[in-house]
């Protein structure tokens, strides 16, 4: 006679998508220059230094060392600006900045792994402020994303937490610990070899567009490559598609990532000239 059948719930598992370059096809806060200049935080000499910083990202992205010097500058930079005044721009335009600009076959990937049972999770190092919003817009489940401090509806210019290289496989783990994912069973998803600690946490890492460094421990490893290359709205992509609605105050909270970025721009650019300016175009509000 057979005893009782027991069940047992298989694993849960996850998708985890690098923002940049990976789901969308431009820096997420470089994207807003023009917002932020016709809303007064930046000069046009900062705008055209964006538009330049764009495409050199898009051509080359950035190394290690640039992006560490890049945040300790931001991060002492934007101290003091108004919060509020910053999430009131980006509310106004993350739909039309964002959304023409995230890859098709990334939002095909997405639908698949959720279709698969899979929970997807964006992990980038922009700010939360930026990656929970287009999350919601792309139906992440969950985002993992650097945080700044804020006290008082100012930015105090600290970082609470910095998601970048070993410390987004480290919140990887975490959150597959407090999830029940099997990592063994996960995929993950990115463009930049400084990504490779998350790529190596998950049983089926894939390099998506990727840097030179990248395609070459990609192919040393025997990772697939794919190749992402048609940005589409997501209304023309699925004309039933709705996007989501909420308050403007919510998807408002975007800017911090946005002003942080594009005051990189400035700093990064500024290094490139033979002798140093007397600004870095921007104002604090």
């Amino acid at each position: 006679m057979l005893g009782p059948v027991e069940n047992v719930p298989m694993p849960r598992t996850a998708a985890f998508f690098d923002l940049d370059k990976t789901v969308i096809a431009k820096s997420s806060t470089l994207t807003f220059g023009k917002p932020f200049y016709q809303g007064g935080l930046i000069n046009r000499r900062a705008v055209l230094r964006t538009a330049y910083a764009q495409f050199v990202y898009l051509l080359g992205g950035a190394d290690h060392d640039q992006m560490e010097r890049m945040r300790a500058y931001l991060s002492k930079l934007v101290r003091g600006w108004d919060v509020q005044q910053v999430r009131e721009i980006v509310a106004e335009t993350i739909h039309g900045v964002i959304d023409p600009i995230i890859y098709d076959e990334a939002a095909s990937l997405i639908e698949e792994h959720h279709l698969a049972g899979r929970d997807v999770v964006i992990v980038s190092t922009s700010g939360s402020e930026v990656v929970e919003p287009i999350g919601a817009m792309i139906g992440a489940d969950r985002t993992i994303a650097t945080r700044m401090v804020v006290e008082e509806g100012r930015f105090t210019g600290e970082i609470e937490y910095y998601a970048y290289g070993p410390t987004k496989a480290e919140a990887i783990r975490e959150l597959a610990a407090a999830e029940g994912y099997d990592l063994a069973r996960c995929y993950a998803y990115s463009d930049s070899v400084t990504d490779l600690p998350m790529l190596e946490a998950v049983g089926s890492p894939h390099a998506v567009n990727p840097d030179r460094a990248l395609r070459k421990e990609a192919a040393s490893r025997g990772w697939p490559v794919l190749s992402f290359s048609r940005p589409v709205r997501l209304r023309q992509r699925i004309p039933s598609f709705s996007l989501s609605s909420r308050p403007a105050v919510a998807f408002a909270a975007v800017a911090m990532g946005a002003a942080i970025a594009t005051a990189g721009v400035v700093w990064f650019n500024s290094r490139r000239q033979t002798r140093p300016h007397g600004g870095d175009g921007l104002r604090a509000s």
